[in-house]
């Protein structure tokens, strides 16, 4: 092994005891959360800076796709010359490029931005949370990485009824929760992609390097849905700079918080990870109601008992993190 070599190797120990730490792992998830809850809002943003109806499916697909194309050349572009040398696939990591790409970009955002135009805002987050609960239900039923608990599940009750909290009307009497195929239907596979490309994002990062697959899949599956996009015949319209500078901020929504949480499911347990996802939609809804101007939305209690709910899902389920641990690398740094 080279000075290099050894430098790297040191480099990547410390990155992993980071974010391994309670702390870290913290921060590292927040710092994602922030970013997806802020994108709730700009894809809303977008549509109408871009000039894209509502049931204008083709452009919201050319939308998603631009995004991701330019998430992907983000990543690509940045790793590269940080580590100065390009960062390219090897032909064995094209598989598994392709089939995170099904999931975690286009089988995840096809459905999404299919649903979003269709479903209200408020159903739409709580039906997306329930991501955390199916990633963590694949993992231990179905990909076998970790045991499901009795506390796993509490925990993420915990955090899901704080999601629903976060989201109700003025008063429960109030809130209603509806479900069409074309939309809620649509956001319900959205999360049951989402659930499974974290399992499979762990499986993967123990052959193939995390940072390279979260930036080639991005270069994968934005090109899918541009395709798609592109043939039914969408297209683009930016009503000015703003609409350019505000898909470059999604992009690199995109780029850092997958990338940051990638590196997360690779080091962590599934369910340690999947469950700070339940700040995802808390922030989205403080955001959405900033950005788009909805004050009246926000009741101050109600914000901050949602937001005790998901701590304390939080800390059940990490619990159990420090205790079991959720894989072998991860034992090996708390050790």
């Amino acid at each position: 092994m080279t000075r290099e070599d050894s430098a790297e190797f040191h480099m990547g120990e410390r990155q992993e005891r980071f974010l391994t730490s309670t702390w870290g792992a913290l921060l590292a998830a927040a710092f994602c959360c922030l970013l997806w809850g802020s994108a709730f809002p700009c894809i809303k943003i977008g549509y109408a800076l871009f000039d894209i109806a509502g049931t204008d499916t083709a452009s919201q697909m050319l939308f998603a796709g631009t995004r991701f194309l330019l998430a992907g050349a983000m990543v690509i572009v940045f790793v590269s010359i940080e580590r100065r040398r390009p960062l390219v696939p090897k032909r064995t990591d094209a598989g598994a490029i392709c089939l995170l790409a099904l999931f975690q970009t286009f089988g995840q955002y096809a459905f999404f931005y299919l649903g979003l135009a269709h479903a209200a805002g408020t159903t739409s987050s709580v039906i997306e949370a329930s991501a955390n609960f199916f990633a963590i239900l694949l993992s231990a039923l179905a990909f076998r990485q970790e045991r499901l608990t009795s506390r796993k599940v509490v925990g993420c009750l915990l955090g899901f009824a704080g999601v629903v909290l976060i989201n109700l009307g003025g008063s429960l009497g109030n809130f209603s929760f509806s479900f069409s195929p074309e939309g809620e239907g649509m956001i319900l596979l959205s999360a049951l992609c989402s659930a499974t490309s974290s399992c499979l994002i762990q499986r993967l990062s123990k052959r193939h390097e995390p940072v390279l697959l979260s930036g080639w899949q991005f270069v994968a599956g934005g090109l899918g849905l541009i395709t798609m996009g592109v043939t039914g015949g969408g297209a683009l319209s930016p009503t000015g700079p703003s609409a350019l500078l505000l898909l470059a901020y999604m992009a690199f929504i995109s780029a850092a918080a997958y990338s940051v949480w990638s590196l997360l499911l690779t080091v962590n347990s599934v369910s340690r990870i999947s469950v700070y996802g339940f700040m995802n939609p808390v922030f989205g809804f403080v955001l959405s109601a900033v950005l788009l101007g909805e004050y009246q939305l926000v009741d101050s209690v109600r914000s901050i008992c949602a937001l005790v709910l998901v701590s304390a899902g939080i800390v059940v389920v990490n619990r159990i993190g420090t205790k079991t641990g959720g894989s072998s690398e991860a034992n090996r740094a708390s050790r």
